[in-house]
């Protein structure tokens, strides 16, 4: 066990056979369909980054030691689409929409509103690690800009202060 005082289920060099164990449990449900890995890649990445909340490097090297597809083609998919994330994230994603209706009425105030409330910046995830912050190009909420969503639960007709409110509510419990 390491001694290192972090969660080494993903924060730590040093890993635990629990953090291969979840790597094992995603690659024998692919291993014994019988299709391509190539073919693959996509749903093996999804499942990997659902069990360890992003894709560590050490698992993207294991992937491709396990598969035969050489890093550069994992990281070519990893970076292009925009649902992957090389980086850990928070608890709670507060997604806000910076699509032509939320960014003319305001979505850059509730964004400085939202992140100075949490302390972070966009793009950014607070210190306990409850919040991570992102831009979304768009919500498709456009009749609620401007327009944020914390989880699955979406709130509309923002002001900064408002968007403060629901912040403070969500933290306090008090989330739909």
């Amino acid at each position: 066990m390491c001694s290192c005082a972090k969660n080494c289920l993903t924060d730590c060099n040093a890993r635990t056979s629990k953090y291969w164990d979840l790597f094992d449990d995603v690659i024998k449900d692919f291993s014994a369909s019988g299709q391509s890995d190539t073919g693959q890649l996509i749903p093996l990445l999804q499942r990997l980054q659902d069990a360890y909340g992003y894709l560590p490097q050490d698992v993207i090297k294991k992937l491709s030691e396990k598969t035969g597809i050489f890093t550069s083609q994992i990281m070519g998919v990893v970076t292009f689409y925009s649902q992957f994330r090389l980086q850990p994230v928070g608890k709670n994603i507060v997604r806000i929409c910076f699509g032509t209706a939320c960014h003319v009425i305001g979505a850059e105030n509730i964004a400085e509103a939202i992140c100075a409330e949490l302390g972070t910046k966009l793009g950014g995830t607070t210190e306990d690690k409850m919040f991570t912050v992102e831009s979304v190009a768009c919500l498709g909420c456009c009749s609620l800009a401007p327009v944020i969503m914390i989880n699955e639960e979406t709130h509309g007709r923002l002001t900064s202060d408002s968007a403060r409110s629901v912040i403070r509510d969500f933290k306090a419990g008090k989330g739909k």
